[in-house]
């Protein structure tokens, strides 16, 4: 037992060191870049100085001999990226739609091990390609709607294998770097929904009181760092949902020493608003033809009327 919890205690001294020094000042996740005026002119002027910043990062990764960074770097040219760094562990935020013409934002933000080097190379499981899914299935729903997507990759996720995941300070800083970028949508007049997968929703959790935001939907969640909906302080609606096959029911729900976050959002005395998710697994969430991706276009399109509980 003294064992076990001598453990724990270094666990948790690594875990605290190790994300107090990623949120020290200066850190890429503390600077995100402004929006600009949401007209078609300013934002493509955006997109483009963004592009350009993409094919400079690509060059200088592929003569560091960073070939897996470079080939996603290569991946993302030409795309229409709100704000890119590739200093320190990177960002990359991407829309997906008209962000002019939109008066629905949905924001997709990913768990650990999300990378610039992973952004759209793992498929649906990447921020890019869930985006892309998403977007695709909200216009066979509703052809026409004026919905934007955008998969941000806005804070330094910490590694799935690591004591840092165990905490929430990798997700303080997330929570610190989306505010402004819903606030800015809010006083543009846009609705925004948070899509928040895994480790993400730890993020979404810390960013939520008061946030503007019409709806919070979690999806293999670890828990969202509170201990019930009201806790969270938000006046969003709070939707939860797991596959059937999703490993992530087997975490322990503690919170013990700074490790953990609470309890299981899906638990009925956490208050949120199950949705159905089918059978698949931690990173299935956005595959094609599924109930989950179903319901999470319902909820970014703002119609929760139709998401299959």
């Amino acid at each position: 037992m003294r064992l076990r919890s001598m453990i724990v205690i270094a666990a948790a001294a690594t875990a605290v060191l190790a994300t107090t020094a990623a949120a020290l000042p200066g850190s890429p996740a503390d600077r995100p870049q402004p929006l600009p005026a949401l007209t078609t002119s300013a934002l493509a002027a955006r997109y483009a100085a963004d592009s350009g910043m993409i094919v400079r990062a690509a060059r200088a990764a592929g003569r560091a001999g960073d070939t897996d960074l470079a080939r996603a770097l290569d991946g993302m040219r030409g795309h229409h990226f709100l704000d890119f760094s590739a200093d320190g562990p990177g960002q990359a935020v991407e829309v997906i739609g008209n962000l002019a013409r939109a008066t629905r934002v949905a924001i997709l933000v990913p768990g650990s091990g999300t990378s610039l080097a992973t952004f759209d190379s793992r498929g649906t499981a990447s921020p890019q390609g869930a985006a892309v899914a998403l977007a695709a299935q909200a216009r066979r729903l509703d052809p026409g709607a004026p919905l934007a997507v955008i998969a941000w990759l806005g804070y330094p996720t910490p590694a799935t294998i690591s004591p840092a995941v165990l905490t929430s300070g990798d997700a303080g800083q997330g929570a610190s770097a989306l505010r402004p970028l819903v606030d800015d949508l809010a006083r543009h007049g846009h609705q925004v929904a948070l899509l928040c997968h895994s480790y993400g929703s730890v993020v979404c959790g810390l960013a939520a009181p008061r946030l503007p935001v019409t709806d919070i939907a979690v999806i293999g969640s670890p828990g969202m760092d509170a201990s019930s909906v009201r806790a969270l302080h938000a006046t969003a609606r709070v939707w939860a949902g797991r596959g059937a096959s999703d490993w992530i029911r087997d975490v322990p729900r503690v919170r013990l020493l700074g490790l953990g976050f609470g309890p299981d959002p899906m638990a009925p005395g956490f208050g949120a608003r199950i949705f159905a998710c089918g059978s698949g697994g931690h990173s299935g969430y956005f595959q094609a033809g599924g109930i989950a991706l179903r319901n999470l276009a319902y909820i970014a399109l703002g119609d929760p009327a139709r998401v299959a509980r």
